[in-house]
């Protein structure tokens, strides 16, 4: 049974770092696509930042070019994402999720708040 379980959320200052982490277990291989979505109250859920394997291709939305970055390790079967010059404007539930050929899995997101 699939499961990504995310960690690292919190509130934090205009300015301010956070990393977030999302170990995923119950795949059979590391040949599937993981990543990071995002949803503010009342808006859509979005992309922020993917990263496939084995060719560790990453995706950016425009957002959070130079700011984010997306690391992973599948030794540990662990997705990062660390986040820096945070704004207001990050504000949202972040979810992890992974995309094999056929299925696409959801963790249960965690939240982050930027606010002073």
């Amino acid at each position: 049974q699939v499961q990504l379980v995310e960690s690292g959320g919190g509130l934090v200052q205009p300015g301010g770092s956070l990393r977030l982490s999302c170990v995923a277990s119950g795949f059979s291989r590391d040949n599937y696509g993981i990543g990071w979505f995002r949803q503010a109250p009342g808006k859509e859920r979005e992309a922020v930042s993917c990263i496939s394997s084995p060719d560790g291709n990453t995706y950016y939305a425009d957002s959070v070019k130079g700011r984010f970055t997306i690391g992973r390790d599948n030794a540990k079967n662990t997705v990062y994402l660390q986040m820096n010059s945070l704004k207001p404007e990050d504000t949202a539930v972040y979810y992890c999720s992974a995309t094999t050929i056929s299925t696409t899995y959801w963790g249960q997101g965690t939240q982050v708040t930027v606010s002073s």
